[in-house]
């Protein structure tokens, strides 16, 4: 929304939220979120044709397009539990939209739906009293955090759904014409809204599969002494492949590819289509037996006990340039550390408010600190889990000469210079690559 109304300086943008805490920081100097660029777009916008507030219902009734953005999380009770979408914050957002409107309006999807969610949400719209017709559309966002401003700015599609109708014509060119005022016409992609609910979640599976495949690769490079980064040189090379999300890691996370797998999965077996959602939650099964096999590795190679260790977690956050740690692999990393006894101290330029509030009910296992020279001091080992720029730049001599010995890095990203890390003295373990260990 703060990139709209910074580029339609001639449109009226409110953002709404029951959170008055949420909508303080928004209208402060200090965001609610991190996000490289935000600050400076919402600054620009902000109090010009950009506004914060409360006040749902003036909002709703005011409006002419509405976007609505809440959260969609995995069910965590009855029907679907663990797979399906949580709906119901969708839902009374549809009720609330139409109890304060007095004419017709664009609804706007923009959180991760499961398919015919929109009929769903139309058919609340229009069965009124009041003779109101609503237009529903699909707008799913793709873009990535950390980069989300970019990405908004210079999107490589903007796909708008709508049934194929006249009027459901008429209301994706109305938003498609919003989207025209910066983005290339060649960019925007008009489809039926199915196939706009069903893009969302397919591209979000696409992307983390290739996430898993790349690491079971990883570790089959680690028992036949090949190299991922090699590997993965040699296939991104294919043009029918590409080298896009073929790092291999410690495994992906967010709050946007478990929770959407699933959901696919779940769709997909509600149609009947066993083998379909079998495979897609073999990817999901894939990530977590990455998570698990990184502590594996820690443990083993620690002499067997990690029991009473001080072990400094670099970086919570589920990837570089961000705060979110929903998901994150750095939690279900830390969770196992923890479980088996390790003393952690976790370290991470953003995240460092989320962490404490995800180990609440740790906290007598577990440090947060903003050094990452005093997180290290006294280690067994470092545990490298965000990319953060600013770890492969860490004077490695000095937190060295400070930790306990022998020390450990294990690199969960591949992001350091691991000869330069085992010249200096560290056992290093990275994924995909041969252990460089010191006798």
């Amino acid at each position: 929304m703060a990139v709209i109304a910074d580029r339609c300086p001639h449109v009226r943008v409110t953002v709404t939220d029951i959170n008055p805490e949420r909508i303080r920081a928004w209208n402060s100097d200090r965001l609610p979120i991190f996000e490289p660029g935000l600050e400076d777009v919402v600054r620009r916008a902000r109090g010009r044709n950009l506004f914060f507030s409360t006040d749902v219902a003036a909002a709703i009734r005011s409006a002419d397009l509405i976007f609505v953005s809440v959260n969609t999380p995995t069910k965590t009770f009855g029907e679907g539990a663990g797979r399906a979408a949580d709906l119901q914050y969708w839902e009374k957002t549809a009720r609330e939209i139409l109890a304060n409107s007095d004419r017709g309006k664009i609804v706007v999807e923009k959180s991760t739906l499961p398919v015919r969610t929109a009929a769903a949400m139309a058919r609340i719209l229009n069965s009124n009293g009041k003779g109101l017709r609503f237009q529903v559309l699909s707008n799913p966002e793709f873009l990535a955090e950390g980069t989300a401003i970019r990405d908004l700015e210079h999107p490589d599609r903007v796909l708008i759904g709508s049934e194929e109708t006249p009027d459901g014509v008429r209301a994706r060119r109305v938003l498609a014409n919003l989207y025209a005022t910066w983005v290339p016409r060649d960019r925007i992609i008009e489809s039926n809204v199915w196939s706009a609910e069903l893009s969302k979640l397919a591209a979000n599976a696409f992307l983390a599969q290739r996430i898993s495949s790349i690491n079971t690769i990883s570790a089959l490079c680690e028992r036949t002494e090949a190299d991922i980064d090699e590997v993965a040189r040699a296939i991104g090379t294919d043009s029918r492949i590409g080298p896009r999300f073929l790092q291999a890691s410690v495994g992906f996370g967010g709050s946007c590819f478990k929770k959407d797998l699933l959901n696919l999965a779940y769709i997909a077996d509600s149609y009947g289509l066993t083998e379909v959602a079998r495979y897609w939650e073999s990817v999901v099964r894939i990530n977590e037996w990455q998570e698990a096999r990184f502590v594996q590795t820690m443990v083993a190679n620690m002499f067997n006990t990690v029991a009473g260790k001080r072990i400094a977690l670099l970086g919570f956050a589920f990837k570089a340039n961000t705060g979110d740690t929903r998901e994150s692999p750095a939690l279900a990393v830390a969770r196992a550390l923890i479980a088996e006894r390790a003393r952690l101290v976790i370290t991470d330029p953003q995240a460092l408010p989320n962490a404490r509030a995800d180990l609440a009910d740790a906290a007598e296992s577990v440090e947060f600190e903003d050094d990452p020279y005093a997180a290290a001091r006294g280690a067994h080992a470092l545990a490298l889990l965000t990319e953060w720029d600013a770890y492969r730049r860490l004077d490695y001599r000095r937190i060295f000469d400070g930790m306990a010995k022998p020390a450990f890095v294990f690199d969960g990203r591949n992001i350091l210079d691991h000869q330069a890390l085992y010249d200096i003295g560290f056992n290093v373990f990275s994924i995909g690559k041969m252990p460089m260990m010191r006798v």
